[in-house]
């Protein structure tokens, strides 16, 4: 099968193309495990996070991908839930305890860095982590709600958010445009504020339909109860606190922040941003009951997310495009 497999740790600002186009065997399943067809596979910012080193495969190489909608090819002996011929969908979750906590659990395996994932034509995932896609979405249409749509949601939970209180978004990508579709529907009394550096997220914002967008270092026309961050640097971590009223989270939605503005925390006041009992809270990963409860949900408004395809063999060029945020949404590998 073909795969993009990566070899080695490297900087995307010195290697153009970190993944390398490779023939694998077709994996086989173990007795609980499914052999998934691919279909469709997201490209989420952790891919780079994994690549530059901030989140590294314990092993190398690797097959990147954890937005992955495919078709059970085959099925392990004692598999009970699904058969050959439906359609599944396989998260950043690839296995770990069953417990209510497995996102934080020491077993936790995730799906493209501790196990091949799918940036390749074929992958196995166990019975237990595979989850029905709803008729509703197409393939690519799909695949972003794996992670993006999954994690925005787990994040807006975390915000402990009720209908018409004020929210912000700080970042405007791949999770952040499906977290303000998900407001609408839950909170129709509530204004989301988006704070993005690209005049065009700005402009893409309003047209989803947020209340006000600005730059990172603005103000809200009014402090904000709860804050969303997507963004993968410090920045937007201490201009959001200043957005906040006092007793109110920021929750910052990312596995690592990078070092390139680290220095910007020296502008952090502790009276300006965190005094009046405000508060930071991060995300960790998913569980299977957070993508168990968010896919019906998300059929349910419909979530509409914004992608652009690339074939298999441009993963590169799709990673780059995300690294350079050139592109409003989520972006959708299709091996065929």
């Amino acid at each position: 099968m073909r795969a993009m497999i990566l070899p080695a740790i490297v900087s995307l600002d010195e290697v153009a193309r970190p993944l390398q186009l490779a023939d694998l065997p077709v994996p086989r399943p173990g007795p609980s495990e499914l052999l998934v067809r691919i279909k469709a596979c997201g490209v989420c910012h952790t891919e780079l996070d994994e690549i530059e080193g901030r989140t590294p495969p314990p092993r190398l190489p690797v097959v990147p991908g954890h937005e992955v909608v495919g078709i059970v090819e085959a099925t392990g002996p004692a598999v009970r839930k699904w058969e050959k011929g439906q359609r599944v969908g396989v998260g950043w979750i690839h296995s770990s305890s069953g417990a209510a906590d497995e996102n934080i659990s020491t077993r936790f395996q995730a799906t493209g860095r501790d196990v091949n994932g799918g940036y390749a034509e074929y992958m196995t995932v166990p019975e237990e982590y595979a989850f029905a896609i709803p008729a509703v979405f197409g393939d690519a249409e799909a695949a972003p709600l794996l992670c993006a749509g999954a994690v925005g949601f787990r994040a807006l939970k975390l915000t402990g958010l009720q209908d018409g209180q004020r929210l912000g978004l700080t970042g405007f990508g791949g999770s952040a445009h499906l977290v303000l579709q998900l407001v609408r529907h839950l909170f129709p009394h509530t204004e989301t504020c988006v704070f993005a550096r690209d005049p065009a997220e700005r402009e893409f914002a309003l047209q989803l339909g947020a209340a006000w967008a600005g730059a990172i270092e603005d103000r809200a026309p009014e402090a904000l109860h709860a804050i969303i961050d997507t963004t993968p640097v410090w920045k937007p971590v201490v201009e959001a606190l200043a957005n906040l009223r006092p007793g109110g989270r920021l929750v910052i939605n990312a596995i690592r922040k990078e070092d390139v503005d680290k220095d910007y925390l020296q502008n952090l006041s502790y009276a300006h941003h965190l005094w009046l009992e405000r508060e930071i809270k991060t995300v960790a990963n998913v569980t299977r009951f957070d993508l168990q409860e968010f896919l019906p949900l998300a059929a349910e408004i419909p979530l509409r997310p914004e992608i652009t395809t690339f074939p298999l063999e441009s993963a590169n060029e799709a990673l780059r495009e995300l690294k350079r945020g050139s592109i409003q949404g989520a972006k959708v590998l299709v091996p065929c």
